[in-house]
């Protein structure tokens, strides 16, 4: 799952350079999905810091936060 989590952050890292890379010339579509991005790029650091806090100290790391990742995804 986290692998599964990194390769969704990395591909949206990508996509919001492309964006960015508009610079100016960026339109109200791309600021609503650099709005997005950022949004679910928030999330899955914060679901993955969590699960992996959570197993560091023997906590349950597992579904209740990868139901979460999927959630944000959605």
């Amino acid at each position: 799952m986290a692998d599964d989590t990194l390769d969704t952050i990395h591909a949206l890292v990508d996509e919001e350079h492309r964006l960015r890379a508009h610079g100016e010339a960026i339109t109200a579509d791309d600021r609503a999905r650099l709005a997005q991005i950022e949004e679910q790029l928030d999330q899955l650091w914060d679901a993955l810091r969590r699960r992996r806090a959570g197993s560091q100290y023997g906590g349950d790391a597992g579904t209740a936060t990868e139901k979460q990742v999927h959630d944000y995804l959605q």
